[in-house]
């Protein structure tokens, strides 16, 4: 199934529903909230149309999972051996704040790993984008671009610019370097960062979905990283009974 998948198609298809995004984000919007409180515009809407259509046009035989879209059973899910995973778009919050630092996010999971992703950011332009055994890359430089050789001098780490928990905030401080540069940042751009080898660990001890980080997920994987389960050192898994993921941490 992974051979005859394109990441350059699913590429494609970000772009397109990120280019309908910044057509809303440049003007006036309307924001609703869902039953657990988070935010939806119509731009979530819009992006979600598109991506579902164009991947139900171009792989009818792949099931569709999306924050967006109506929650599909686990008793239906569990036997599915691929299927896509999206966020139409990771940090609505950055988005109503219009600070540019939010994403469109398209994994492909095989069985309980992601396998390909496309993270796009239709502000910054910036294309981040892994298949299996072929690679990642930021707008088509292969990652990792950077690689900090002295840690323990100094170490970089990224945190959520709008979910920063206590308990995050505890694991940071009790690092191990001479110096910590925190970053803040928006949406599954934290992942990407790592993968991109810009910061050194993301530690996420709040809680996410697993359409959060998924297509992120197989950039880092596929960079030479790896997102582990914070409790463990276990890899991140997916298509679980419960979406919601455990904490974690990206290094």
């Amino acid at each position: 199934m992974l051979n005859k998948i394109e990441r350059k198609d699913i590429e494609n298809i970000a772009k397109k529903a990120g280019k309908a995004i910044l057509e809303i984000y440049k003007k006036d919007f309307s924001v609703e909230y869902k039953d657990d409180k988070s935010p939806l515009t119509e731009a979530d809407t819009k992006s979600n149309e598109i991506i579902c259509k164009a991947l139900e046009e171009l792989y009818p035989n792949i099931p569709i999972l999306s924050e967006e879209n109506k929650t599909v059973e686990y008793e239906e899910r569990k036997d599915w051996e691929y299927y896509w995973c999206i966020d139409p778009i990771d940090g609505t919050k950055e988005f109503i704040k219009k600070n540019g630092e939010f994403t469109v996010n398209i994994a492909l999971v095989h069985k309980d790993k992601p396998v390909l992703g496309v993270v796009y950011a239709p502000v910054l332009d910036d294309m981040y984008s892994a298949k299996e055994g072929e690679g990642a890359f930021k707008n088509e430089e292969r990652l990792p671009l950077k690689t900090n050789t002295s840690p323990k001098e100094k170490l970089y780490v990224v945190a959520s610019k709008s979910h920063l928990s206590p308990e995050t905030q505890v694991f940071i401080d009790a690092l191990d370097a001479k110096e910590i540069e925190q970053i803040s940042k928006g949406s599954s751009l934290k992942l990407c960062m790592v993968a991109e080898g810009i910061a050194d660990i993301y530690p996420r001890l709040a809680p996410t979905m697993e359409w959060d980080t998924a297509a992120a997920d197989a950039v880092v994987r596929e960079s030479g990283k790896m997102t582990y389960q914070f409790d463990r050192d276990e890899p991140l898994l997916y298509n679980k009974e419960n979406l919601l993921n455990p904490w974690f941490v990206v290094r």
